[in-house]
């Protein structure tokens, strides 16, 4: 057989070497070496969010309802006294108010357009957030310096545990705030909205009720 055609043989059977073998086809990989190129993945529908966000609110009520009801079940028994009502949670409370409006008024004006209007009313309403959370703090060292303490007695012990679980699911939506902060200052966010401006905000409302909630169950009903 002559030698020429043996070598275009050999030329035309040969496997590409920069596309792969097993049918992939010629080319080169993306990126990261993945074959075949990854899609982006897709943003979480709103719906889904807003669905997601109402579950998780649902749970946290229906924790907040059980605590409830096992402090005033506590109310009926004989020998029941109230704590003194610190006097910096009426001040917490102011600022808890102040940080829900900024919040939401940050988030209308982004649906406005007016971005930079945004961005300080969210820094703005989270900042107040961090200091709900040190009045909290000041409360509690208050009621030490009273000689007030978590085994005191009930009302001291429901005190530090409903402001207690209020206090972690309030630094959930800092940490929330944490992460949209950046990407707010950065322009992530532009007219209409975004779902998790939306989602962050409704949590946030939620516990400004939650709050008022709680201080009136401890100290007014």
């Amino acid at each position: 057989m002559p030698t020429e055609f043996v070598l275009a043989t050999k030329t035309k059977t040969a496997p590409a070497r920069h596309g792969g073998s097993g049918g992939r086809g010629a080319g080169r990989p993306n990126g990261d070496g993945a074959w075949p190129p990854r899609e982006p993945a897709a943003p979480i529908p709103a719906n889904t969010a807003l669905l997601g966000m109402a579950f998780a609110l649902v749970a946290i009520a229906m924790l907040f309802v059980a605590f409830t009801t096992t402090y005033l079940g506590h109310r009926q028994e004989p020998g029941w006294t109230q704590i003194p009502l610190p006097w910096i949670l009426w001040l917490d409370t102011g600022i808890l108010l102040a940080s829900s409006a900024a919040v939401e008024w940050g988030r209308r004006q982004l649906k406005r357009g007016d971005t930079m209007g945004f961005r300080r009313a969210l820094t703005a309403g989270g900042g107040l957030g961090v200091a709900f959370l040190v009045g909290q703090l000041l409360a509690w060292q208050q009621l030490v310096r009273q000689g007030v303490y978590l085994s005191s007695q009930p009302h001291s012990s429901f005190f530090y545990l409903l402001t207690g679980a209020h206090g972690v699911h309030l630094l959930g939506g800092l940490v929330a705030f944490a992460i949209i902060l950046p990407r707010a200052w950065r322009g992530a966010y532009t007219p209409p909205g975004s779902v998790a401006v939306n989602v962050s905000s409704t949590y946030w409302h939620f516990l400004t009720g939650l709050w008022l909630y709680v201080f009136i169950i401890l100290f007014w009903m």
